[in-house]
């Protein structure tokens, strides 16, 4: 169940979305297939201190650059960390990448302080350090959504 932020909590640096009060957000325990094109959606998170990725990264308690090619995984393709500092390889725009997984996109919970206030992710996406939306060449006015593929690199 949504609960509304209380007022400056929810960081909106990359449009993120902020929880509303008394919505309900679907929740995910598990995500689709991984293969060798495993299609998702990528989204745009900062891994910075002060970011509207929330706190440190899962894998490490660490914060990261968004200068580095670094992504969140949904809860079931982060699979309980075992993905946790391995490089994924991420396609689109007729281009690839390599980034490292350093947190989890929680499809499980979210609108609480720990999650900046906002929902669950889809059971789909990898989130991803502007570093990624840079590789990929995507122009800077089309960040937030994308369709791709990835695998484990």
């Amino acid at each position: 169940m949504g609960k509304e932020a209380p007022p400056g909590q929810c960081n909106q640096e990359n449009d993120s979305d902020c929880c509303e009060q008394g919505k309900v957000y679907t929740t995910y325990e598990c995500s689709p297939h991984v293969s060798t094109h495993t299609k998702a959606y990528l989204t745009l998170n900062s891994f910075q201190k002060g970011g509207d990725g929330g706190g440190p990264s899962e894998c490490d308690n660490q914060y990261h650059s968004d200068d580095t090619p670094v992504v969140a995984l949904s809860t079931g393709w982060f699979n309980n960390k075992s993905r946790c500092l391995n490089k994924i390889t991420i396609s689109a725009n007729g281009r690839s990448v390599v980034a490292k997984v350093v947190d989890e996109c929680d499809s499980t919970m979210g609108c609480d302080e720990d999650h900046d206030y906002q929902p669950p992710c889809a059971n789909n996406i990898v989130d991803a350090s502007k570093a990624v939306w840079e590789a990929l060449g995507v122009p800077q006015d089309q960040w937030g959504g994308l369709d791709i593929t990835w695998s484990d690199a």
